[in-house]
C-alpha cells in the first residue's frame, strides 16, 4: 500500500474515501458542532495526504486516520478553550447547560455501514452515541477525555491502542475514562446511561409526530401542550432561552404564535425529517403578503413514553445539509428535494 500512498493521489482519495463518512462523525463527537466537524474531516484528510510517507503499514489505514482526526480535533479545541456554560437557576428549575455551538447532524449522512474487515460496524453510529443527549453531555468532558471515552467506550478500542493513538501511557488512558464516565453519569439522563441498538420509529411515535405537525401548522398552542411530558425542555442553541416543563414550553408557544408575536399572523408548513437519528420537524414560514415560505426552524426531538420529552430548537442554516430548500413555493412543490423522513 505505501507505494500508493507515496505518489498518487486520486489512489489516495480512492482509499481514504471509504472511510470519509465515519471520520466526520468522529470529528462531530468530538467537537458538537456539524459544520467545525465537516471542517476537521477536510483538514484530516488534507493533513493525511501531506503525511502519506510516513504511513508504513504497522497499522490500519482506519487507524491512522483517526490518530490523525484525533490529533487535529484536539489542536481545534486547544484554540478555542470552550466549555459548556452553566445558566442560572429559575423559580427552582434546574436548567440545562448553555452549549451554543451544539449542530445537528443528518440522518441521511449516518447511512454508512459495514462492508469488509477494516469498516466500521453499528457502534460507530449507534443512536445513543449520537443524539443530542449524548453529544451535549460529552462537551462537559475535556478534549482529552472525550477522545479517551470515544476511542474506548464508542469504538471500542482497546487501552493500549487508545494510548498509541494519544501518544499516551495505559494508565493515564485509564485514569481518563475512569474520570470521563463518571462526569458522563452525571451529565446524562438516567433513563439514557444504558445505551442499546437503534432502532426504527413506532407507530405510535410516527403519530406523535404527525400530531405535533398537525398543532404546529395550524398554529394549536393547546393542541401542541398536550403532546409534552410534564418535565419538558426545551433549548435554542445558540441563543440562550430554555424552558423547563410543560406550562413554560406551552406558554412560550402560545406566545409565539400569538398576537404582537412577530411570527404571528404567517401561515406554516412543516416537513418531517431526522436528526441525529431522533425525529425532527423543519418549520417553514410564510408571513403575511409574502408569496413563498421561508426555512424558520428546525426542531429536534426527544421522545419517551408516548409523549415528547425534549425539543432541541436551531436556526434553519444547516437546510441545505438536509436537502431542504430555503424556500418553498405557496403553490406546491419545494425547488429541491427534502431528505428522506425518517
Amino acid at each position: 500500500m505505501t507505494f500508493v500512498m507515496a505518489d498518487d493521489e486520486d489512489a489516495f482519495g480512492l482509499l481514504v474515501e471509504r472511510h470519509q463518512r465515519e471520520i466526520q462523525v468522529h470529528c462531530y463527537r468530538m467537537l458538537g458542532s456539524f459544520e467545525e466537524a465537516q471542517d476537521l474531516a477536510q483538514e484530516t484528510f488534507l493533513r493525511a495526504w501531506r503525511a502519506r510517507e510516513t504511513f508504513r503499514g504497522q497499522s490500519t489505514l482506519r487507524a491512522w486516520l483517526y490518530r490523525i482526526a484525533t490529533n487535529a480535533c484536539l489542536d481545534f479545541l486547544d484554540r478555542q478553550r470552550r466549555r459548556p456554560l452553566t445558566r442560572d437557576r429559575l423559580e427552582g428549575q434546574e436548567p440545562p447547560a448553555e452549549i451554543p455551538w451544539l449542530q445537528p447532524y443528518p440522518d441521511h449522512l449516518l447511512a454508512f455501514g459495514a462492508s469488509g474487515a477494516e469498516e466500521p460496524d453499528a457502534a460507530v453510529i449507534g443512536r445513543e452515541t449520537i443524539e443530542l443527549a449524548f453529544l451535549a453531555a460529552i462537551q462537559h468532558l475535556s478534549p482529552r477525555q472525550r477522545a479517551v471515552l470515544i476511542l474506548r467506550d464508542i469504538l471500542g478500542w482497546p487501552a493500549k491502542e487508545t494510548a498509541a493513538q494519544l501518544d499516551s501511557s495505559v494508565e493515564s488512558v485509564k485514569s481518563a475514562l475512569k474520570r470521563a464516565r463518571s462526569i458522563l453519569r452525571a451529565q446524562l439522563p438516567q433513563q439514557r446511561l444504558g445505551w442499546s441498538p437503534s432502532r426504527a420509529p413506532t407507530v405510535s411515535e410516527r403519530e406523535l409526530l404527525q400530531r405535533l405537525m398537525d398543532a404546529h401548522d395550524k398554529t394549536d398552542a393547546a393542541a401542541f401542550a398536550k403532546l409534552l411530558s410534564d418535565d419538558v425542555r426545551m433549548t435554542m442553541p445558540p441563543l440562550p432561552y430554555w424552558f423547563v416543563g410543560r406550562d413554560a414550553v406551552a406558554a412560550f408557544a402560545a406566545q409565539a404564535f400569538g398576537p404582537g408575536s412577530p411570527l404571528s399572523g404567517g401561515q406554516w408548513r412543516s416537513v418531517i425529517t431526522g436528526a441525529n437519528l431522533q425525529p425532527a420537524l423543519a418549520g417553514y414560514l410564510r408571513r403575511p403578503g409574502e408569496r413563498e415560505y421561508r426555512a424558520q426552524a428546525l426542531n429536534v426531538l426527544t421522545v419517551e413514553h408516548g409523549q415528547i420529552a425534549e425539543i432541541t430548537v436551531f436556526e434553519p442554516r444547516l437546510f441545505a445539509a438536509f436537502g431542504l430548500p430555503p424556500v418553498w413555493p405557496a403553490d406546491g412543490a419545494p425547488s429541491s428535494k427534502p431528505s428522506p423522513s425518517q
